[in-house]
């Protein structure tokens, strides 16, 4: 048996498929790419005609929405619960005013580094918005906003009024999630998929674990800096080098302070952290990027494997961090796990 691989573009960020059994590998990746397909009509902050989209434009109403929508909200709502708030998808309107208004490539490539509106393509903004200044962030809420926000599992959602909902990072971290649960058995092989670095073991066989190879590294474009081995899980990092853009003269990323309502003080480049889930490991990384010089004590609490650089350069590796494999054969494809 000879492992498969396939590269693509979506969600606005770069797609990896690793299978186990090369004969299965286009199959793994139509399933895969209706994944994300769905998902990106459910929960694109970018799209004016997502699911998301049209609960935040009625805030304050019971809005009918996907079951997927409503199923990835509740895992990001668990995700403010876990870490106390670090983690906050009611914070659409900080972002777009810091700049962050449409997808990252139009962002750099907008005038002073931020489009106008909320558009995926045209930087239009969405009707039915209100949108704050553009040059100047939103003060953060004084109550915990995601607390008000109502999700009926079946596919309803009521925004709380003066918040718009954005599942950034945690939305790409359950995609990555429900590919590793649902692929593997819908087309008969084990995988690897890695969404924008956000990366999962999808497990069909239950009696055998591959000893998948792990890249990691900061940007999608750089290399490798260091090589795991996963055999079940999920790892995920948050970064603060990769998704910037400037505003008003002032570097920004899109890493949000839920306590400031601006981007996160840059003590850590990357956090990159080892969980049995995607979601779970993307909540922890953000939440250490958000916590600064507080993080690799918070991650120890909770037992969590991690990686972490400072802003310059220096690394710091916390209990249980996987220990670098031999060097890969050429039949085992490299996951790739750089943020993007």
């Amino acid at each position: 048996m000879r492992y498969g691989m396939a590269t693509w573009k979506a969600l606005g960020t770069y797609v990896q498929l690793v299978v186990a059994d090369e004969e299965r590998l286009e199959s793994a990746k139509a399933a895969a790419a209706a994944v994300l397909h769905d998902l990106d009509h459910a929960c694109s902050r970018f799209r004016p005609d997502s699911d998301l989209s049209r609960a935040n434009r009625d805030a304050g109403t019971a809005v009918r929405v996907s079951p997927l929508l409503a199923r990835a909200l509740l895992a990001a709502l668990d995700a403010a619960e876990t870490s106390g708030g670090l983690i906050d998808p009611t914070l659409g309107r900080q972002l777009r005013s810091l700049g962050y208004d449409a997808d990252i490539v139009t962002v750099r490539a907008s005038r002073d580094g931020g489009s106008t509106g909320d558009s995926r393509s045209t930087g239009t903004s969405l009707p039915g918005t209100s949108d704050p200044p553009s040059h100047e962030a939103v003060p953060p809420h004084t109550r915990a906003a995601w607390r008000e926000v109502e999700v009926d599992p079946e596919g309803m959602v009521r925004v709380p009024e003066g918040v718009d909902l954005d599942l950034g990072s945690i939305g790409k971290a359950f995609g990555a999630d429900l590919i590793a649960t649902t692929v593997p058995a819908m087309v008969g092989t084990d995988l690897l998929i890695s969404l924008g670095g956000d990366v999962a073991v999808g497990v069909g066989d239950p009696s055998v674990h591959h000893p998948w190879q792990v890249a990691i590294g900061e940007r999608p474009d750089g290399g490798t800096q260091q090589t795991i081995e996963l055999r079940v899980g999920a790892v995920a990092t948050s970064s603060t080098t990769h998704r910037r853009w400037i505003r008003g003269g002032e570097p920004r990323h899109h890493v949000v302070d839920p306590r400031t309502g601006r981007p996160a003080t840059e003590v850590w480049r990357t956090v990159t952290v080892v969980a049995a889930t995607c979601v779970a490991a993307n909540t922890a990384s953000t939440a250490g990027i958000v916590l600064g010089g507080d993080a690799p004590a918070w991650l120890e609490e909770r037992g969590l494997a991690a990686r972490l650089v400072r802003h310059d350069g220096a690394l710091v590796h916390l209990p249980g961090w996987p220990v670098a494999p031999a060097p890969p054969r050429t039949t085992r494809p490299v996951g790739r796990h750089s943020p993007g």
